[in-house]
């Protein structure tokens, strides 16, 4: 039975209330306003709340606007003993009341009400899951389109994500899953980009006026295709804004600086530029050094964050395997190759049951290079390695720690 929660100050009626619903719902009382806030923190999620108006202390209009902040989703029904037109008004404003009922209410209206508001609990719930699983399954094809497409591209944004998420985490940010998928998917722009462009970059050459243009058009890009998505507004907006400094400089080219900058997107840069200089196989500490000697590029509070969770060294042993031993959340020690040499999982990905079937149904008639080097992860978010120790064997590769107390 779903469980109801009735609140009156008088024991008496509330009494009343349970031997004549236990048969058909589970009910519990509490008795006056601050017993039911303490009755939703301790015994919530009720899918129906049911209170009366007139209570000492705090009505049930107040009582129930509080309870459309801490528990939105749970159903609002009043009782009142009153035919007062001010107070039903007041009741459905503030309180967004589904039912307002009149005391002494018959069993069958309250079991109707209740049961009909149980019924509309149950279809937000079923919406919401509808949609989640509608939005989740969207943003899992764009990223595994990415990784089809462009797999360098796909393993750079997984190491951001795993950086974005410990600095979140460190953080205490609200909402980490918009910070998530803003780095899942930060590179899904990168797509229009020619590959002899990051080529140049890798090597330090010089780009043609053109071919930046190109470069700081793939943010937009990605930002436009999650427009599309519903509720991805924001996302979208840190991934546009990934490029901008912190101190208005950077694209796009607006006024925008500072901490009017998407906070997800000041994270995105921290995250893009730290792992840049990692990939160029420069050590920790280092590349925190040169982050912190561009004045003006970066939130301060997110490079404090990005020292204390990932300049710390962590020990990590390289292992060797067979192609049949990986398994999902290894992470890639050095690059996996064919036997060509082409690179098919570049060093620092975090492998997924994808990759791992894709690299066992290669039919190019090249296998895959034996052994495999991985970094086995100690925790969920352990793992992000681009370090030149990797290239000795056997070996420790230092990995960034995810707290300062790890």
């Amino acid at each position: 039975m779903e469980k109801v929660l009735f609140v009156d100050d008088e024991l008496l009626v509330l009494q009343g209330y349970q031997r004549s619903l236990r048969k058909v719902f589970h009910v519990e009382i509490a008795e006056g306003a601050e017993a039911g806030l303490s009755m939703l923190a301790t015994h919530g999620p009720f899918p129906v709340i049911v209170s009366d108006f007139r209570m000492a202390g705090m009505n049930g209009t107040q009582f129930l606007s509080m309870v459309k902040d801490l528990a939105p989703d749970s159903v609002r029904i009043m009782l009142s003993g009153q035919a007062d037109m001010t107070a039903v008004v007041a009741a459905v404003n503030e309180g967004a009341i589904f039912r307002f009922l009149n005391k002494p209410c018959p069993p069958e209206t309250l079991i109707k009400a209740v049961s009909d508001g149980i019924q509309q609990y149950r279809l937000i719930h079923a919406e919401r899951e509808l949609l989640e699983e509608t939005l989740t399954g969207s943003l899992k094809a764009l990223a595994d389109v990415l990784a089809i497409i462009d797999p360098e591209a796909f393993g750079k944004a997984a190491r951001i994500k795993r950086y974005v998420q410990g600095l979140a985490e460190y953080m205490k940010l609200p909402n980490i899953w918009q910070y998530e998928i803003a780095s899942s998917l930060s590179q899904i722009g990168y797509v229009i980009a020619p590959g002899s462009l990051f080529e140049k970059m890798k090597k330090g050459e010089t780009l043609s006026p053109e071919e930046i243009q190109v470069y700081e058009q793939c943010p937009p890009t990605g930002a436009d295709l999650l427009t599309r998505i519903p509720r991805m507004k924001e996302v979208s907006m840190m991934i546009e804004y990934q490029l901008k400094n912190f101190d208005g400089s950077g694209t796009p080219r607006n006024s925008t600086k500072g901490y009017d900058i998407p906070l997800g997107a000041r994270l995105l840069k921290v995250a893009l530029d730290f792992d840049t200089l990692r990939t160029s196989n420069m050590p920790r500490a280092e590349a925190f050094q040169e982050l912190e000697s561009r004045i003006g590029l970066y939130d301060p509070e997110v490079l404090k964050a990005l020292y204390v969770v990932f300049v710390p060294e962590q020990k990590h042993t390289l292992t060797p395997l067979a192609l049949d031993q990986l398994e999902p959340n290894m992470i890639v020690g050095e690059p996996i190759t064919d036997t060509t040499g082409k690179v098919l999982i570049p060093k620092g990905q975090l492998l997924t049951d994808w990759m791992i079937r894709r690299l066992h149904q290669m039919t190019n008639g090249h296998q895959v290079k034996s052994p495999i080097y991985v970094i086995m992860p100690t925790n969920s978010h352990a793992g992000i390695s681009t370090s030149t120790d990797a290239d000795k064997k056997p070996t420790e590769l230092a990995v960034p720690s995810m707290t300062a107390s790890d």
